[in-house]
């Protein structure tokens, strides 16, 4: 069963866990070698982790990109040097004492749109080769360049501070710990996040996502389990006669007159999965030649 076993996985995940922690349950339930997530969960978050299981690994960078959508708890009046629960605090005001609703507001609106964002210390960013959350655990100050991010949606959801509830909708690559540390330091109190929960990855969310633990069996898994192609259905897709993609198969373009965009294409025949490809000089260009089974 282990080696027959591929496709999207949703999976609930605990707190606690790493990502990679996840994955390496899933790898020994199914005894399947290949298996992937699609972005990384800090493991005192829970919710959304979408498992790539087989050749459908291929895929996750498809995925990967999408923007994602969080569930999050704020405390307001300390700063801490990890930005999340995790860390020491560094730094205390009693100010938040004197904040409302509007003020939180304000700081949340100068978070929305694409702006620069300076990575947490303790993240997996490279400094001179090193990862910086390594730096900063040995003592050193990593130096990390701000990273252009998008945040689509930050909506302020309950108050009882110092605590802020909210939920936020951003682009990949968006630190959620770096938008609360962000958000107390536009408001002047300081603040780190306690709480994030992932709901949701491009048009996945968490209905039917499993709830993964070393009670899990396989069957669990193969139950729970997607088809390949629910991996990539969000990008714009061609219809091919199968002789055409056994052409792209061998690393032949085939002849395409529309254009079906600048980005990557799912190819499929017969309505199956058989590829992914590229539009340019009105022919396609096989970027991922993919298993017809």
């Amino acid at each position: 069963m282990g080696s027959e076993l591929v496709g999207l996985l949703s999976v609930d995940k605990r707190e606690g866990p790493t990502s990679h922690d996840v994955v390496n349950l899933v790898r020994k339930i199914t005894r399947v070698r290949r298996v992937g997530h699609t972005g990384t969960l800090d493991p005192f978050a829970g919710g959304l982790l979408l498992i790539c299981i087989g050749w459908a690994t291929r895929l996750a960078e498809y995925l990967s990109s999408l923007p994602k959508s969080y569930s999050g708890l704020m405390r307001l009046g300390e700063r801490t040097d990890t930005d999340d629960r995790t860390g020491e605090v560094i730094a205390r005001s009693e100010a938040w004492r004197e904040l409302d609703a509007e003020a939180i507001r304000r700081a949340f609106e100068l978070q929305i749109g694409t702006v620069p964002q300076r990575p947490p210390a303790f993240s997996a960013k490279k400094v001179s080769g090193r990862r910086a959350h390594r730096l900063a655990r040995d003592g050193g100050t990593p130096k990390l360049e701000p990273q252009r991010v998008t945040i689509y949606r930050l909506e302020l959801t309950e108050l009882k501070l110092p605590d802020v509830r909210f939920e936020i909708e951003c682009s990949s690559g968006t630190y959620v710990r770096a938008v609360a540390r962000d958000v107390g330091e536009a408001i002047g109190v300081g603040g780190h996040l306690t709480r994030l929960r992932r709901v949701r990855v491009g048009g996945f969310d968490l209905k039917g996502a499993l709830q993964l633990g070393p009670e899990s069996s396989a069957a669990d898994i193969a139950t729970a389990i997607r088809p390949p192609q629910e991996a990539v259905a969000h990008l714009p897709a061609v219809d091919l006669l199968a002789e055409e993609s056994e052409r792209l198969s061998h690393g032949q373009p085939v002849e395409w007159a529309d254009d079906p965009g600048s980005g990557p294409l799912v190819v499929r025949v017969a309505g199956r999965l058989a590829a992914i490809a590229q539009w340019k000089d009105r022919r396609l260009w096989p970027k991922k030649v993919l298993p017809s089974r």
